[in-house]
């Protein structure tokens, strides 16, 4: 019978013996020599987060080959407290508060191939500090407070294959002889001037120059680098392209965002047709030609945001070939058209093909064929076969620099020439306001011939010339004289009452009315839109400003806006002022309330009381009939019992594991050396992804 009972708990405790083990051991360590604070979840991976000293922990098996101590407070480090980890691969000391590296301070970690240093408070790189680090790989020093670095400082490092330096304080750099360094992050520091013997790394494949202050590319530099894959020089003070670019191969990524250069040439990329990812934003651009889309036939990630976009009928080919060649169009949010007024605002890559105003084919007897759509040249090879555009500019610098712009359509002939006439004049409807007219040049730029009174890009500004004398009318002009359509009547101070009668009887057929009408006396001048039918021959507009005027238009309903469109200006009165006669009904009627509240007030007091009596008689009648205590106390009782019993569990202590990234004011995120920081997550992969 005993043998039995001991069978059956064999068979029951079996397989909860590994949960077993986890609870009984404190923090779910598997070994009693792991460090105080820290959690140990596999024989050689220590994970020591936010112990809050100040000091390396004590205790580290030799055996460990991967110690995590970020954000734990350590603010200063000995050559004593590496004794004993020969094995040590893998050393993370990021998010400390670290000022200096003393010398040798690593030698004891013989076997060490990645070290992150980054985001503490480290301001010089001495020149041994590393000294000893035959096998180091990867070595992050971002997002300190680095003013120099020793000449010395990276003396021995020959397998080194990353170096990341960016968000410092550095102004100069060391001849960096590093003949397998493979990635260089050097951003946001200032180092406008960089040359072949700063960087005598001729493996390197990434190389990142984001905000260092560049003023050119060293052409020397850039021919040196035989392997060179990835380039960013976003965010400097480039004006124009870098010439050494147009003779580059190779490149996959490329970051021109955010220099002063302007519009690109054609030209200018013409040779980068193994990019892949493209970043291009910020630089001015007010669209791209349709040659763009055959430039980069391996292109897979384009970023164009933050770029004045005029989302006319040359654009409108942009979207339809990003979806044609699944491109993700980063940052897609922030690509929005600048113009026309009817497509600012809104996300180019979600404009469909009628959006841009395009006009429509129009065929005729086979003898002669019209489009009024230009075509644009195809383009075979570059640049024989791209003609370039000059801008037109007022400017007397400009030196007429061919810039990307729409392509220009094939000279007309004799028998088409009023057909392109016909294109050149073509402007998506309502493009310029207040009665311009639109018409695009030959460079695909928009051009509005503005009304008298009016000025601006798009006629947008009103002139008024209160002092000079009134235009003399013409005779003609004054024989007969219009009677408006639509007009104003019985003005109050909050509504206009609006006459139709004269527009609905000179247009029969309409099926109703769309009346439009805005305030041009006030800050808020946007149109509000109302539908009437055309039975209405007068409507009361309601809910207006005082002493303000308003413009009133009326069209067609269902017609397209602007239509057959007739406007009047109607007055709202103003706000009359109180007299003597006001002042004196209001002190009557104060005269009036004022009794009238006090017997209120009264009865309800003479309420209160008669109530309190009640109650006490009531209480009184009760005797000893009271409850022991209060809902309230029965309700604390019974928490507490559940307390005491242990339904209710303890809280136990969160530990708070951090993002596996690291922000420094505007650097992007960086990666950290290994991202099995989070030891609950059993997806991650135990070592971290690299450059490669």
């Amino acid at each position: 019978m005993e043998r039995e009972k001991v069978s059956t708990m064999k068979l029951f405790l079996t397989p909860l013996m590994p949960f077993l083990l986890f609870v009984i051991l404190p923090d779910g360590t598997l070994s009693s020599e792991c460090p105080k604070g820290c959690s140990c979840t596999s024989p050689e991976s220590i994970l020591c987060f936010q112990r809050r000293s100040s000091t390396i922990p004590r205790g580290v098996s030799s055996s460990t080959k991967s110690l995590y101590l970020f954000a734990n407070g350590i603010e200063g480090l000995k050559t004593e407290d590496f004794n004993g980890m020969e094995n040590l691969e893998m050393l993370d000391l990021s998010q400390n508060k670290l000022t200096e590296l003393p010398e040798r301070v690593f030698e004891p970690l013989t076997s060490l191939r990645n070290l992150d240093l980054s985001s503490n408070q480290i301001t010089h790189i001495s020149e041994e500090c590393f000294h000893g680090m035959a096998l180091l790989e990867r070595l992050y020093l971002y997002s300190n407070y680095i003013e120099a670095i020793h000449p010395a400082a990276f003396n021995g490092l020959e397998n080194l294959l990353e170096l990341k330096l960016q968000g410092n304080r550095l102004t100069s750099l060391p001849a960096l002889t590093m003949p397998r360094l493979l990635l260089l992050d050097l951003r946001f520091n200032v180092l406008p001037t960089l040359g072949p013997s700063d960087l005598q790394t001729p493996n390197l494949e990434s190389l990142k120059l984001g905000g260092v202050g560049l003023t050119d590319l060293n052409k020397e530099l850039i021919g040196s680098l035989q392997n060179l894959h990835e380039l960013d020089i976003s965010g400097n003070q480039l004006e124009s392209f870098p010439s050494v670019l147009k003779e580059t191969h190779g490149l996959i990524h490329l970051s021109l965002a955010g220099n002063p250069m302007g519009p690109l040439k054609v030209q200018d990329l013409q040779n980068l047709a193994e990019l892949q990812e493209l970043d291009i934003s910020s630089l001015s651009l007010q669209g791209l030609p349709e040659e763009f889309s055959q430039l980069f036939p391996y292109l897979r990630k384009l970023t164009i945001a933050e770029n004045p976009f005029n989302c006319l009928c040359n654009v409108a080919w942009f979207p339809r070939w990003l979806r044609a060649q699944s491109i993700t169009l980063e940052r897609t949010e922030e690509t929005r058209c600048h113009f026309p007024p009817i497509n600012a605002g809104k996300v180019l890559e979600r404009l469909e093909h009628r959006d841009f105003g395009c006009p429509t084919t129009t065929t005729v007897p086979p003898s002669t064929v019209k489009t009024t759509t230009p075509q644009p040249v195809p383009v075979t090879t570059l640049p024989s076969t791209t003609r370039a555009i000059p801008v037109p500019s007022d400017s007397p610098t400009d030196d007429g620099k061919d810039y990307l712009l729409p392509p220009v359509p094939a000279s007309p002939s004799s028998s088409s020439k009023a057909d392109m006439d016909e294109v050149l004049h073509f402007c998506p409807p309502h493009t310029c306001l207040n009665g311009g007219t639109c018409r695009l040049d030959q460079h695909g730029q928009v051009e509005c011939t503005c009304p008298h009174g009016t000025s601006g890009l798009y006629c947008e500004i009103q002139i008024h010339h209160p002092h000079l004398p009134p235009k003399p009318e013409d005779p003609k002009e004054t024989a007969t004289v219009d009677v408006p359509d639509i007009s104003s009547h019985q003005a109050t101070t909050t509504s206009v009452l609006i006459d139709l009668h004269r527009y609905i009887e000179s247009r029969p057929f309409i099926r109703g009315i769309r009346l439009t009408y805005r305030n041009l006396s006030g800050p808020d001048r946007r149109p509000i839109q109302l539908s009437l039918p055309a039975s209405f021959p007068e409507y009361r507009l309601r809910g207006l400003k005082p002493n303000s005027t308003y413009s009133v238009c009326a069209s067609p309903l269902g017609a397209p806006p602007g239509t057959d469109s007739v406007c009047t200006e109607a007055q709202t009165a103003a706000e009359t002022v109180k007299g003597p006669d006001a002042q004196f009904d209001d002190q009557k009627l104060t005269t009036m309330l004022v009794p009238a509240v006090a017997i209120l007030s009264l009865l309800v007091l003479i309420a209160i009381a008669v109530g309190v009596v009640c109650h006490l008689r009531r209480k009184r009648a009760k005797g000893h009939m009271d409850l022991d205590c209060e809902p309230s106390h029965l309700e604390l009782d019974g928490v507490k019992t559940s307390i005491d019993n242990g339904v209710l569990p303890q809280k136990q202590p969160q530990i708070l594991i951090p993002e596996p990234a690291v922000q420094n004011g505007n650097l992007e995120y960086e990666v950290l050396l290994l991202q099995d920081h989070c030891t609950s997550n059993n997806n991650m992969s135990p070592h971290k992804p690299s450059y490669f």
